[in-house]
């Protein structure tokens, strides 16, 4: 298993993702994009379909913000009246004068308009939430389906140089992260700026002393925070490792528990997890440890400032420049203070890695394409499979020639197979024919019609394949037939399977044609597996087929009935056989001998015998047990 792939588990959402540690994302190594500013404005583009919302959601977090701020302000005025009114009755008391009456009408007041700004607070901040989740949903709609789009008109060699678990984790946790960061951490910064901006205004509206005393608290702040997260951000990254690679060795031993049985491997299979799970343990006790401790250090800073507030607020109190509520006020301004400040580094590391996962997305979608078809592509309504290749090159890099000079003419229903060592330029060759790569020289024609004149999708309707490996996606053993040809009805597919010897094995199943394969296809055997997929291309009745070894998997008895099978159904179709067990082969009509892309013999099984040269040599490996050192397949 990959070092890649193992990471790629890590992106979701266990521990080490967005969420890891007390201390949020401040605690982690941050993820950064290679061009921020540039990759930015072009999220943002994604937004302006959007903008009017988006400007309404602004203004609703404003609005929000605003009435809870004045909130405190407001209730140090009602806290003020109380003090004022207990401090008349004491003096009155003392005086023996009659004692004054609270101002409850006043107090009432107070708390209506508390109650009300809340409300409209909360209803401020739920009409935000909820606009802005349209706004999230609608963007990442958007880029989700370019991307989809984007796919399937990449070309093959896009595929080839990339493991399924990157592009997936591009499609899947790079999108979702950036519509997580739209939905929750764009509402949360705008309102954790508004809020600083909004708490220091109504700091100095009370005492621009106080206020200067809870800036200065400030740098003990950003101290703390630096340097905790120095130190946690090794452990982290050590955290996230070797969660990835106890992974990848719990899947692993998952996957193979059969043959760690058989080998009796148990013992040294947890002995493996046990160690990486101590390295796990310690890593991540060390990361959550470290990081835990900012927040009771920025308590301590903070209760501090408090201190500092109160006895520098009594003071003031004493002397008349500050009434009991507005200190109230300001401690609760002061709590207000430190939170928003915390919220927004957070937030921008979220967004820095948010830009990152854009940019890869964006990396995706800016990569060459398939060449389009041209404007006057045309269609073989009747292809007969005439095939020609006249004087073919291809290289996967230019200064790596693969195939050189290549010339083949195989004749509308001949069997051409194809033989050599691994990397010999095999399947290169098919999928040159299919352009899911495109030639460097020559040309390539299907009766009489270069490849690159014809439509893409016409031109590769012409082919069907079974290829050694089986696809089979998740749903019914019909629908997986039928997959071969749309609109094919039942009746053809039954035909199709008893034509491929499936049918009876079929019909053994506990739902028959209708048993729901699951994603893996796991449950039926392998040899089954083939055996669909040949009925598959039984039913798409193309004019041409390629077949890779479409019997490697079945045992030798159903091997007899494929083989009389792919004879009637090669019978007037031209077909391309990739093989690698060469006695499956001696029938052809043509063989060519390939290695290092290029064709070194050519003829049928007997004159190539006869010629006792390298396909003498790969043959005679395979049957006399000669040990010459060749890797065939």
């Amino acid at each position: 298993m990959s070092e890649e792939r193992k990471i790629d588990k890590t992106d979701k959402g266990f521990p080490g993702g967005r969420s890891g540690g007390p201390m949020g994302s401040l605690g982690k190594p941050v993820e950064k994009a290679k061009n921020f500013k540039k990759t930015l404005f072009r999220l943002l583009n994604y937004l302006k379909p959007q903008r009017t919302k988006f400007m309404i959601v602004f203004i609703f977090a404003i609005l929000s913000t605003i009435f809870s701020i004045l909130g405190p302000k407001i209730m140090g005025k009602g806290i003020t009246k109380i003090a004022e009114g207990f401090g008349a009755k004491m003096i009155a008391q003392q005086m023996h004068k009659p004692v004054p009456k609270l101002d409850f009408e006043y107090i009432g007041q107070i708390v209506l308009i508390l109650i009300g700004l809340y409300l409209i607070s909360a209803a401020f901040s739920y009409l935000q939430q909820y606009i802005m989740a349209g706004v999230a949903q609608k963007t990442v709609y958007t880029m989700r389906k370019e991307v989809d789009e984007k796919l399937s008109r990449l070309p093959l060699k896009f595929y080839d140089a990339r493991t399924h678990g990157e592009i997936l984790s591009r499609v899947t946790n790079d999108v979702d992260n950036i519509s997580t960061t739209l939905q929750q951490s764009l509402t949360q910064l705008i309102t954790s700026i508004v809020t600083i901006v909004g708490v220091v205004v109504m700091m100095l509206s009370i005492s621009s002393l106080l206020t200067l005393i809870v800036i200065l608290t400030l740098p003990l702040y950003l101290v703390v925070t630096i340097m905790i997260a120095k130190r946690s951000q090794k452990h982290f990254a050590n955290q996230q490792k070797s969660l990835g690679d106890l992974n990848g060795h719990v899947e692993e031993m998952f996957a193979g528990h059969k043959l760690v049985k058989a080998f009796g491997r148990e013992e040294e299979s947890i002995k493996t997890f046990n160690s990486i799970n101590d390295q796990l343990y310690t890593a991540g006790y060390k990361a959550q440890f470290i990081s835990g401790i900012i927040m009771p250090l920025m308590r301590l800073v903070s209760n501090l400032g408090y201190v500092i507030i109160c006895v520098v607020g009594g003071v003031f109190a004493t002397r008349g420049t500050i009434t009991i509520g507005d200190i109230l006020a300001f401690i609760q301004y002061s709590r207000q203070f430190t939170m928003p400040i915390v919220q927004t580094a957070n937030i921008a590391n979220i967004i820095q890695s948010t830009i990152a996962s854009a940019e890869r997305v964006f990396e995706l979608l800016d990569e060459s394409e398939e060449v389009s078809d041209d404007f006057d592509a045309k269609v073989i309504a009747f292809p007969k499979g005439n095939v020609r290749f006249e004087n073919v090159d291809f290289s996967y890099k230019e200064e790596e020639p693969l195939i050189k000079g290549m010339s083949i003419d195989v004749k509308q229903g001949n069997t051409l197979a194809i033989v050599g060592p691994t990397g010999a330029g095999k399947t290169t060759l098919v999928n040159l024919l299919m352009r899911f790569y495109e030639i460097s020289a020559g040309k390539i024609t299907i009766d009489g019609v270069d490849i690159r004149e014809i439509k893409r999708g016409a031109l590769r309707s012409m082919f069907g394949m079974v290829l050694q490996d089986t696809w089979l996606f998740n749903g019914t053993v019909m629908e997986n037939i039928a997959y071969g040809r749309e609109g094919a009805r039942s009746e053809e597919v039954m035909r199709a399977t008893k034509a491929a010897h499936a049918d009876h094995f079929i019909k053994t199943l506990p739902d028959g044609y209708q048993t729901l394969l699951n994603e893996e296809a796991s449950n039926i055997s392998q040899g089954q597996k083939q055996l669909l997929t040949i009925a598959r291309a039984i039913l798409a009745d193309p004019a041409i087929l390629i077949l890779d070894e479409a019997t490697s998997s079945v045992d030798s008895r159903t091997e007899v009935f494929i083989q009389k099978a792919m004879t009637e159904l090669m019978r007037g179709r031209t077909s391309f056989v990739i093989a690698h067990r060469l006695s499956t082969i001696r029938e052809a009509d043509l063989i060519l001998v390939m290695n290092q892309g290029s064709i070194v013999e050519m003829g049928n099984h007997n004159q190539l015998l006869a010629q006792n040269g390298f396909y003498a040599d790969l043959y005679n490996s395979q049957f006399k047990g000669a040990n010459l050192g060749i890797e065939v397949g």
